[in-house]
């Protein structure tokens, strides 16, 4: 008889995730020009980057790239605590604090390891952690990692949270949050955040991936939003957000009170033991930060073509369908399909007329909410948008016909 390996098991499961349409196809991409990606070898208009302001192949971070690899190489060869801090390291380090405004800021290699890293250093067993239910994958396995009491409240439910830490007899409370919620687009109540990390004796750990960039006079974030300035906003923050995003190079970092921040660059495992990121790509991010500042048009762009696209959909597939906009000022405008076989339908039939929006499914959103994430940029234009809203009832009717 033929012993049955347990390794035997990932065909059975990847042929679940097929019966559920739930598995996912990696694309070949390269960028082409404004909008326009290539995938898989076929020329699509694509609204599913995280470039929001078109920095990603500027030719002033693309020259500060080449200038610095061209001096320093392309990588840091070490981790940032033995020789991997570079000047240019240091010199970002510096801007991004003086950027968002706070005291110091410590620069990451990826925004996933930045959470997963940071929230063990910040509590541990004993302690307890106040969650979103819709908080990004790497804040939820940060908060895993630590091993402390993990308290998840409804998405927004600020009563809720309010309650289950008065509840709460830890003496270190942590709320983490997205700032701008990756899937729907929505903005956190930050304010209401804070009072309640004041009422509790509590830290405020704001992911500010959505944020940063495209929120605030200069693109600062979400705390210049609201106008969140000040010393006595600072105690009681520490300000994460990603630089591949908006930022369009890569890595991330998080900024707060100057003793926190050394005290996570001392116990951070993610920090510690893991090789810095080059310095390239910390003079890309300067000169991001730059063109941020300078070309305010870029946000200007993306608003109103973000106005554009709502009232597009308002004004037609709305009205007859079934599908909701949901509410979004930000460059995230989630469209609500429903189940996993339909929003893989109306993602085909939007690469067929030539448009690229990949259907998001379960585990990244909740049964029965697939959708199209629409990412807008500043890189669409006017004429991009309503080729979206045109080719999104085309595809409606199409499939319409085909029920019936």
């Amino acid at each position: 008889m033929t012993d049955i390996s347990w390794l035997d098991e990932f065909s059975e499961k990847l042929a679940h995730l097929d019966a559920a349409y739930l598995r996912r196809k990696r694309r070949v991409v390269n960028a082409e020009h404004g909008a326009y990606l290539n995938v898989d070898g076929e020329q699509l208009l694509a609204f599913c980057s995280n470039d929001y302001l078109g920095l990603a192949r500027h030719p002033n971070l693309i020259a500060a790239a080449c200038s610095t690899a061209l001096s320093s190489g392309v990588g840091a060869s070490a981790s940032p605590l033995v020789t991997g801090h570079s000047v240019e390291n240091d010199d970002l380090e510096r801007e991004l604090a003086a950027f968002v405004d706070l005291p110091r800021a410590l620069y990451f290699y990826a925004g996933y390891a930045t959470n997963i890293g940071i929230v063990p250093a910040l509590v541990s067993a004993g302690d307890s952690i106040f969650s979103d239910n819709l908080n990004h994958a790497c804040l939820i396995d940060g908060a895993r990692l630590s091993k402390a009491t993990i308290h998840r409240y409804t998405h927004q439910n600020l009563d809720a949270l309010d309650v289950a830490m008065s509840q709460c007899t830890s003496k270190r409370k942590l709320i983490m949050s997205d700032a701008v919620f990756s899937m729907d687009g929505d903005i956190a109540d930050v304010a209401a955040l804070h009072r309640l990390c004041e009422k509790h004796d509590a830290l405020l750990l704001l992911d500010d991936a959505h944020g940063f960039g495209v929120l605030g006079p200069s693109g600062q974030g979400t705390l210049a939003q609201i106008g969140f300035v000040g010393e006595q906003f600072k105690r009681r923050i520490l300000y994460m957000a990603t630089l591949s995003k908006a930022a369009g190079v890569a890595g991330a970092f998080v900024a707060g009170d100057g003793c926190l921040i050394e005290w996570l660059m001392q116990s951070t495992r993610s920090y510690i033991f893991a090789t810095a990121a080059p310095s390239m790509l910390a003079s890309a991010l300067r000169a991001s930060l730059k063109v941020m500042k300078e070309e305010q048009w870029r946000r200007d762009q993306l608003t109103h073509l973000i106005i554009r696209l709502k009232q597009g959909l308002d004004q037609t597939i709305l009205k007859t369908s079934s599908w909701k906009l949901l509410p979004s000022l930000t460059p995230i405008q989630p469209l609500l399909i429903g189940s996993n076989e339909d929003a893989l339908a109306v993602m085909e039939g939007l690469r067929k007329r030539g448009i690229w929006v990949p259907a998001i499914r379960p585990p990244t959103v909740t049964p029965g909410t697939a959708r199209l994430r629409i990412a807008m940029s500043a890189s669409h234009s006017e004429q991009d948008v309503d080729r979206l809203v045109s080719a999104l009832c085309d595809v409606y009717e199409e499939l319409k016909t085909q029920v019936v």
